[in-house]
């Protein structure tokens, strides 16, 4: 039975599907068949029945069959195999799995981490990201002069060997002038491009405008970005203006004897301007060499007013955001515990966080990135730290997606759709993954997340299972949350139980990009 069609569906018909779900009378997931060790076993065949389909174009009940890995069919009613594991869905709403475009998560795993710094790894918050119904990483990872070859190897190696969740590769780059007559940087050359996008890897990042660098090798990145483009990869950046920020901060230095350089200032030592500046000079890149970019964790309602523009006008230019925006302001940083809300581009006045949470349901914004970076809440709380010395990042990859759904569909700013297109659909055809990736069909991997709509609970500490040791969000009391997590047609998580291991997981390639069809942008309702 088709719910509804198309990405916009109106709000009576989020909530009427949420009484559905309530009426079919079972809030709870129940498993037929249950997992009998805490470990994940590959099951010949799965079948999934009774539960609600959600993909970004529409809504459908019926039951769905996997086999090797694969979706094989959708039917109103798969006929029984003998030996098949059986789940029942019913009241429940069945999700592509979630695509996180921006995670920190180091793949070599024997490398202990600093004490005051990223305290996961692929394994630890791959654990998360199963949890909340992650099942594709985006993870950037640096390259330097190497081969090509060499570097594709080693870390499809790593994640073969250590991944939980499915991963695919940012490459992370930082090109360099070179003195004329010198052999050229290999980051300015399509050869090295064109032999990562042949091994799935189509994506660089985080291109970092907010270091000097970037503005002392501004020609050497303007060749990247063209070279890379012609090779069908897709350029990341971090839209932060070097100068503005510096300038900033060293005003702050000057004031009440250098206490101007308290966190409680962070959101003055980035300022909104700077990232308008930025994203102006990302899409000029755009313009002026026809690449496809992409900017990274927007935060203002005025870089996005210049994203819209550019989408207009039909440039190549892609918009993602970040959860610590949706759900916090630029009021944390008073709070005792501010040091938790520090990352860059900082948290903006509630204005922006309404315009993000619009653009969302326009179409501007395409998808979600946790920018996940474990440090410890007693790291993150060092009373020490100062806007020069501080630790960035924030731990959402396990509660982003409850948060996302009660903090959006359930308040009717997006409807389930919506979070659908955002959170995985979008990123798997932007990044050559589709429909592999991101939607539920016959053909597509079986990664699939099985979503109570009613279930309650308050977000805490104590519940996670990143080594960062906190949640952003304790205290929250949200509303819906991942029960099963399936990747590939493997139960991962099941009722907080994490049952994937180490090596599990597969690094994912993309395909050369070609632009795909998105959803028409609306016009603005503000």
């Amino acid at each position: 039975m088709l719910i509804s069609n198309g990405a916009r569906v109106n709000r009576a018909t989020n909530r009427a599907v949420r009484c559905l779900a309530v009426g079919a009378g079972c809030c709870a997931l129940a498993l037929l068949v249950p997992v009998a060790q805490p470990v994940a076993q590959q099951q010949a065949e799965l079948i999934i029945r009774n539960g609600l389909i959600v993909n970004a174009e529409g809504r459908m009940m019926a039951d769905i069959r996997v086999r090797d890995e694969k979706i094989v069919e959708i039917a109103a009613k798969v006929a029984a195999t003998p030996g098949a594991r059986e789940i029942d869905a019913a009241g429940m709403f069945l999700l592509p799995g979630i695509v996180d475009t921006h995670t920190h998560l180091p793949l070599d795993v024997s490398i202990a981490p600093n004490p005051k710094g990223n305290q996961d790894n692929i394994i630890t918050g791959g654990g998360a990201a199963l949890a909340g119904g992650i099942t594709l990483l985006g993870d950037f990872i640096a390259i330097g002069k190497e081969d090509p070859d060499v570097y594709a190897d080693r870390n499809i190696a790593l994640i073969h060997k250590n991944s939980l969740a499915d991963v695919y590769i940012h490459a992370s780059v930082n090109p360099v002038d070179v003195p004329k007559g010198s052999p050229p940087d290999p980051l300015t050359q399509r050869k090295t491009f064109d032999a990562l996008a042949a091994r799935g890897i189509v994506s660089t990042g985080e291109d970092m405008m907010a270091r000097e660098s970037y503005d002392k090798n501004s020609l050497a990145w303007m060749q990247l970005f063209r070279v890379s483009g012609e090779a069908g990869v897709v350029s990341m950046i971090h839209a932060e203006d070097y100068s503005i920020m510096a300038d900033a901060q060293q005003r702050l230095a000057t004031l009440n004897e250098g206490t101007g350089l308290t966190l409680k200032n962070f959101a003055q030592s980035s300022p909104m301007i700077a990232e308008v500046l930025a994203v102006q000079r990302s899409v000029a890149i755009a313009e002026a060499t026809g690449s496809p970019i992409y900017i990274l964790h927007t935060t203002s309602g005025r870089a996005l007013a210049v994203i819209e523009d550019a989408q207009r006008r039909g440039l190549i230019v892609y918009c993602e955001t970040r959860p610590w925006n949706l759900f916090g302001t630029d009021q944390g940083y008073q709070k005792p515990d501010g040091g938790i809300y520090v990352g860059g581009p900082p948290l903006r006045p509630k204005w922006d966080q309404d315009v993000i949470w619009d653009d969302i349901r326009r179409g501007i914004i395409h998808t979600i990135g946790t920018d996940h970076t474990a440090f410890s809440k007693e790291s993150k709380l060092e009373p020490t730290q100062t806007i020069l010395d501080k630790r960035m990042g924030q731990n959402t990859l396990q509660d982003y997606p409850p948060m996302m759904f009660s903090e959006g569909v359930m308040k009717d700013r997006i409807t389930l759709e919506e979070m659908v297109a955002v959170t995985s659909t979008n990123a798997a055809k932007i990044f050559g993954m589709y429909p592999r990736k991101g939607v539920i069909q016959v053909g597509s991997d079986a990664d699939i997340v099985v979503w109570d709509p009613t279930k309650k609970k308050i977000l805490n500490d104590e519940d996670q299972l990143s080594r960062a040791g906190y949640s952003t969000y304790a205290g929250k009391e949200v509303t819906g949350l991942p029960i099963t997590t399936i990747r590939r047609g493997e139960v991962v998580y099941d009722h907080g139980k994490i049952l994937a291991k180490p090596g599990s997981g597969k690094f994912i390639p993309g395909s050369r990009f070609q632009r795909p069809t998105l959803r028409p942008l609306e016009n603005p309702t503000r």
